[in-house]
C-alpha cells in the first residue's frame, strides 16, 4: 500500500487480547500499530517486539478524544476489558476524533447499543463496530456461510469452552451479575432460560472430547434472530476447561434463582483466586460449535455443526481474529460499510479463519447426529 500508513490504535494494547492484535496489526503491509495503555513501561516493551508506537493514555481521564487525534491514525479497537459493561464513551472518543472503532465486547447491551451512534457515524463517514469476537462476529459469521444449505433454519445453538486459564475478576464479576437470573427470551416461544442453568453436554472432536457447558447471555439470541427470521430458537452455552467450574457455577446459581442469595458478585474474588491454583490442571485446549437445524430444500430435517478446535493455548486467538480481519480490510479499502453496527454481516467466514492461519487451530463441518445432549 502506497503513501500514509493506515494507524491502528490497540487500547488495552499490551492486554490479554490486545498483545495479540497488536502483533498480527504490526504484520500488515501498510499499516503502523500502537500500543495504548495506562502503563507506559509494558507498552514500550512490546512496541520495541513488534515494531509498534507506544500512545500513554488512561481511558477514565478527559481528553481521550485528543489523545487519540494526535496519533494521526485511522482506527482504534478497543480490546481494553472487561467487554461486558463497556460503555460507549470511547466509541464517542474514536469519533470525535475523526477514527474509525471497533471493539471486543460480547455483552449484549453494549453490542446492541452502538447503534445509537450510527446517524453520527454515518454523518462523519466512519464505521463503528462493536462485537468483533467470538460472538457475534465469529458465530453470526458461520451461521450466514451455512444458511444458504437450509430452506427453513428453526434453530441455532452457539457453545464456547474455554481452556482453564483463570478468567479476570471484572470478567467473573459480570458473569456472576447474571448468574441464576433469567436470561431473556432467546425467540418465540422459547422457555426462559437461566444463567448457569441448563447444562449440555457437547462431544468435540479430539483432542479436545466431551465438555459440559451452561446458559450464558450474548448479543447472538438477539442478533440471530433478526437477522435470520424464521429463527424460532437461539441459543448460547459457554463453560471452562474443567468440569469443576461448570459444577460450581450451577451450583451457585440455585440459591440465586431461589432468591437465597440476593448477590453473588461478592465471591468474585474467592473463586478466581480457586481458578488461578485449578489453572495447571487444563490441557490448554478450547473450543467452539454453532449447531443448526431445520429443513433443506427438499423439505428433508438437515442438521449441521460447525466446530472449531484449539490446542497449545491458541484458542485465546480466536476472539482477536475478527477485529484483525477488519483492520484488514479497512486498510486496503476492501470494507465499504459505514455507520454503527454490531459486527454481523461485515465479514465472511473465511476472512476470520484467514486470520487464524499457522495456528494450532482447526475447524470442520459434520452432519450433526446429536453430539450435543442434554
Amino acid at each position: 500500500m502506497a503513501g500514509k500508513a493506515f494507524g491502528v490504535v490497540v487500547l488495552g494494547g499490551y492486554g490479554h487480547f490486545g498483545r495479540l492484535i497488536v502483533e498480527r496489526i504490526a504484520r500488515i503491509e501498510g499499516c503502523e500499530a500502537w500500543v495504548a495503555g495506562r502503563d507506559p513501561d509494558r507498552a514500550a516493551a512490546l512496541a520495541a517486539r513488534c515494531g509498534a508506537r507506544v500512545l500513554h493514555v488512561d481511558l477514565r481521564e478527559p481528553g481521550l478524544a485528543e489523545r487519540l487525534r494526535s496519533t494521526g491514525a485511522a482506527l482504534v479497537i478497543h480490546a481494553a476489558g472487561p467487554f461486558q459493561h463497556l460503555d460507549l464513551g470511547v466509541a464517542e472518543a474514536a469519533l470525535d476524533a475523526g477514527m474509525h472503532y471497533i471493539d471486543l465486547a460480547d455483552g449484549r447491551a453494549h453490542v446492541l447499543g452502538i447503534d445509537t451512534l450510527d446517524a453520527r457515524a454515518r454523518a462523519l463517514d466512519r464505521l463503528a463496530c462493536s462485537g468483533a469476537s467470538s460472538v457475534p462476529a465469529l458465530s453470526g459469521a458461520v451461521v450466514d456461510a451455512l444458511r444458504p444449505r437450509f430452506a427453513r433454519l428453526q434453530s441455532v445453538h452457539v457453545g464456547i469452552t474455554a481452556s482453564a486459564q483463570a478468567p479476570g475478576r471484572a470478567t467473573l464479576a459480570s458473569v456472576l451479575s447474571w448468574c441464576g437470573r433469567p436470561l431473556p427470551r432467546s425467540g418465540p416461544g422459547v422457555g426462559v432460560a437461566h444463567g448457569l442453568q441448563g447444562p449440555v453436554r457437547h462431544v468435540f472432536p479430539a483432542p479436545l472430547g466431551a465438555r459440559w457447558l451452561l446458559d450464558c447471555d450474548v448479543p447472538d439470541l438477539a442478533l440471530l434472530p433478526r437477522r435470520h427470521p424464521d429463527l424460532t430458537t437461539v441459543r448460547f452455552s459457554a463453560g471452562l476447561g474443567l468440569d469443576v467450574y461448570q459444577l460450581g457455577g450451577w451450583l451457585l446459581s440455585w440459591p440465586v434463582r431461589l432468591g437465597l442469595l440476593p448477590d453473588p458478585v461478592p465471591l468474585a474474588g474467592p473463586m478466581q483466586a480457586i481458578a488461578r491454583r485449578l489453572a495447571p490442571l487444563g490441557d490448554g485446549c478450547s473450543g467452539m460449535f454453532v449447531s443448526l437445524s431445520g429443513s433443506d430444500h427438499d423439505g428433508r430435517p438437515l442438521s449441521l455443526c460447525w466446530e472449531l478446535v484449539a490446542e497449545h493455548e491458541h484458542g485465546l486467538y480466536v476472539p482477536c481474529a475478527a477485529s484483525i480481519a477488519l483492520a484488514r480490510r479497512l486498510a486496503s479499502g476492501q470494507l465499504q460499510a459505514r455507520g454503527a453496527m454490531p459486527c454481523v454481516g461485515l465479514l465472511g467466514l473465511d476472512d476470520v479463519l484467514d486470520e487464524l492461519a499457522g495456528l494450532s487451530v482447526r475447524a470442520a463441518l459434520r452432519e450433526d447426529t446429536g453430539a450435543t445432549t442434554r
